[in-house]
């Protein structure tokens, strides 16, 4: 009966936290500290604090955590399901009514109309990661003095061999990473 209730909780979570994982932590602290008393509050902050730490979708590490926490492996599993099936039945929809309707001019129109702005945001995203890098602020400071020259060398350089030369981009990153501890330990 355990393994249904964490089911059903994380699949809750899952259907209606929509805006990532840290809109999900009120609905997880409401199931599993109020609602259904398994944790205490001091051990969903332990939690809460493991799941940020430990690669992969807070949401999903959290449900990990209660369902071993509340009922070993197996409420792990539970509550781990729960949690992402609901999301890959709304996407496996999505995606079937895509393959269905693809060719109809209003499902093109509407795509059309998205592209531009998926574009704008992945670019404002990159903007923003590149200022902070170089700047250490998400904008263009007043002060163009603040400009951190082994960080610029660093992405040219990246750039450059990404643009010229076929180089997995892991291996450019590694590199870059291994280039930046090297500059910022010694100089």
């Amino acid at each position: 009966m355990i393994l249904l209730e964490l089911f059903w909780s994380f699949f809750q979570i899952g259907l209606f936290s929509i805006g990532g994982g840290y809109a999900a932590m009120p609905l997880i602290q409401d199931q599993v500290v109020t609602l259904h008393p398994w944790l205490t509050m001091a051990q969903f902050a332990d939690i809460v604090t493991i799941a940020e730490m430990t690669p992969g979708p807070i949401a999903v590490n959290s449900a990990t955590f209660v369902g071993i926490q509340v009922a070993g492996i197996p409420g792990a599993l539970a509550a781990t399901f729960g949690c992402i099936l609901p999301s890959c039945v709304i996407v496996m929809t999505l995606a079937f009514l895509y393959y269905r309707f693809r060719n109809l001019h209003l499902v093109q129109g509407v795509l059309g109309g998205l592209r531009p702005a998926v574009a704008a945001m992945i670019a404002s995203a990159g903007i923003s990661l590149l200022f902070m890098a170089l700047y250490g602020t998400r904008t263009l400071p007043a002060d163009p003095k603040r400009l951190d020259f082994p960080a610029l060398l660093i992405f040219a350089a990246g750039f450059l061999i990404l643009r010229r030369r076929k180089v997995n981009p892991l291996w450019v990153m590694a590199a870059s990473g291994a280039l930046g501890l090297l500059l910022y330990t010694f100089f």
